[in-house]
């Protein structure tokens, strides 16, 4: 959210208001003051910036200009409003080469290699998977909004079409993607997405030794309230954040990190991640929820040159897409696609491997 010097009243004067961010509150919504409605609701927003934005009078609520102690209320129509249209961004196809594991007339496989963003985005406008995509992939469906998400709030940073994409992955997670490459794709892949009819299963590597043999997370997942970089676990019947359910079982023990599967019922951002720090096993080497330093271990200067080594042949959270299966949405028939594990994360699980079992490091 931009800072504006100019009030609603100069900007009227001076030209047309042109329409940033329109966010229809929902019907169940409890009093909030508009704010930290607007920082829960808004990428990229801090509470000075969102404070600025009202007191510049570019914060409406059902056209009307209005004070930052104002309480949303179910059904308001709530906009940010400024002097200049909102950034245009173009999409350019770009040579980006793509790890492609099958492809048929209607969809394509990709196997994500870390450090790529899915999607052009707030600090991301080239270089991603989609300026790949339009390169090597012709007419490809744009994605579908249905009337709800329409509602909601539009960023200025993102482009609405994103061709081809039915989900994503975080920059610096791998693994098994699905692209639609036709209409019938994107409308039947999207919707199973939403109804959960995906087998997604992750592998990762977390501190921290576990109990029991596998379990699950419940928790709401939603933007952490004082740092809008990362999201944070809510009880489920909490007004911030959206129902989240991991499934995860042990794969390998190492002592002081674990190797597990996580299989997820609900496919929300970071939900792997958040959810495993919320149970005190961050992921290994992540660096947004706490996993890049030692967490668990001894104390000895050759065990933490151990760890600082494993980080830096894996200089990412572990987490990799292991698997994708679903219903073809042309054939009907079931399919599943499987993809090894990064030679980074095989490289660290194999040093990990070597001192759970051998112990050589002095302790």
């Amino acid at each position: 959210m931009n800072e504006e010097e100019n009030d609603v009243q100069d900007e009227q004067e001076d030209g047309e208001l042109y329409e940033h961010i329109r966010v229809v509150v929902d019907p169940g919504q409890s009093l909030l003051r508009i704010d930290k409605f607007l920082i829960n609701h808004t990428k990229n927003a801090t509470r000075s910036k969102v404070q600025q934005s009202i007191e510049n009078g570019n914060v409406l609520v059902n056209d009307k200009p209005i004070k930052s102690n104002y309480k949303v209320k179910p059904n308001d129509v709530i906009t940010v409003v400024f002097a200049h249209p909102p950034r245009v961004l173009e999409l350019i196809p770009e040579n980006i080469p793509i790890d492609i594991v099958y492809e048929d007339d209607d969809l394509v496989i990709v196997n994500k290699q870390a450090g790529i963003v899915v999607h052009p985005g707030y600090g991301n406008y080239t270089g991603t998977l989609v300026n790949a995509l339009v390169y090597h992939f012709q007419n490809l469906p744009e994605q579908i909004a249905n009337s709800k998400a329409k509602e909601k709030s539009t960023s200025t940073n993102e482009p609405n079409q994103r061709p081809g994409l039915v989900h994503r992955l975080d920059k610096n997670t791998t693994g098994i993607m699905v692209i639609a490459k036709s209409e019938i794709a994107m409308v039947k892949l999207a919707k199973d997405f939403f109804d959960r009819n995906m087998d997604r299963k992750y592998v990762a590597l977390v501190w921290g030794d576990f109990q029991e043999d596998e379990g699950t997370v419940i928790g709401n997942v939603g933007r952490h309230l004082k740092d809008r970089k990362k999201m944070d676990v809510f009880p489920p019947d909490s007004e911030f954040g959206k129902h989240a359910v991991t499934h995860y079982k042990v794969l390998e023990r190492f002592g002081y990190v674990t190797l597990i599967e996580c299989k997820l019922e609900t496919g929300r951002t970071h939900q792997i991640r958040a959810h495993m720090q919320h149970i005190g096993h961050s992921l290994f080497n992540d660096d947004t929820y706490g996993g890049d330093r030692v967490l668990k271990g001894t104390t000895f200067a050759k065990y933490k040159q151990f760890v600082e080594n494993c980080f830096t042949l894996l200089p990412r959270h572990a987490l990799h897409a292991k698997s994708l299966g679903f219903t073809h949405p042309v054939t009907g028939k079931y399919v599943h696609f499987d993809s090894d594990l990064p030679e980074d994360m095989m490289a660290v699980i194999a040093k990990w491997r070597g001192y759970a079992t051998s112990n050589s490091l002095e302790e």
